[in-house]
């Protein structure tokens, strides 16, 4: 009989007042300000947040919003407290939702979190066509070599779940030699016209940002955008002025 887990074991580390979620590798998976668990912590993860900017401010709070692993839950703690949005989470180590409610914070009691435990893109291929605003996409393993899902089909299912204006955000290592094969298979799908990226992080961390029926608007409005999210949300870790000098359209990512 074999005594191997079937799903990759949570550790845990704690330093300087931040406490961490690994899958039993040195790779951090998610983080969280013990003292400030509603701040976004990880740049990553902030940059992720970005989608805000596609947007229009006083619709923020309105649809409904869907993450693709959870991590340490600091996407799904902002949709689900700060923007008040219905959240579905779905994540598929049944470890990382124990150890979120014990040591994460996870607003399990609110009503309009839903925490599915589920393969993503099994989950995504029976989902509601176009039920979400905001789909936040984070699917890497212990490895953290490439996403666990990277196929022009599963962006198809993500595309699919967005509704009209919907903005879909994904964690890529822009550095790794995958980082151009995935962009390329989301703007196939997308379309290159409606995909963006934002500089990597010093860790090699690049966010992709892709969208149904929300071009990024023009510089003026986009600093209205960045103004009102740094006015409501800057004490939580997001910088979204800065965000504005680290998008690139796709189309003029070098070829």
């Amino acid at each position: 009989m074999s005594s191997e887990l079937p799903f990759t074991p949570v550790t845990l580390s704690e330093y300087d007042g931040v406490r961490y979620l690994h899958l039993d590798s040195v790779w951090v998976q998610g983080a969280m300000r013990i003292r400030a668990p509603q701040k976004v912590e990880l740049e990553y993860v902030q940059r992720m947040l970005a989608a805000l900017l596609w947007r229009p401010p006083e619709a923020l709070g309105e649809g409904r919003a869907v993450q693709l692993g959870l991590g340490a839950g600091a996407i799904t703690r902002f949709t689900c407290k700060a923007l008040k949005l219905p959240t579905t989470v779905v994540e598929i180590n049944p470890m990382v939702v124990d150890v979120n409610r014990l040591r994460f914070h996870l607003p399990v009691g609110d009503r309009g979190l839903e925490v599915v435990v589920a393969d993503a893109g099994a989950w995504l291929q029976q989902a509601t066509p176009r039920s979400a605003t905001l789909l936040h996409v984070d699917l890497y393993d212990h490895e953290a070599a490439a996403p666990v899902l990277d196929s022009r089909d599963f962006y198809a299912d993500c595309l699919a779940l967005l509704d009209e204006g919907g903005v879909f955000s994904v964690n890529l290592f822009g550095r790794a030699a995958s980082f151009a094969d995935s962009a390329a298979r989301i703007a196939e799908v997308f379309g290159p016209e409606n995909v963006w990226s934002l500089r990597a992080t010093r860790e090699g961390n690049t966010v992709v940002i892709g969208t149904r029926g929300a071009p990024l608007p023009e510089r003026a409005e986009r600093l209205r955008r960045a103004d009102t999210i740094e006015a409501r949300f800057g004490t939580l870790g997001l910088p979204a002025r800065k965000w504005l000098r680290l998008i690139r359209p796709y189309l003029a990512l070098p070829a």
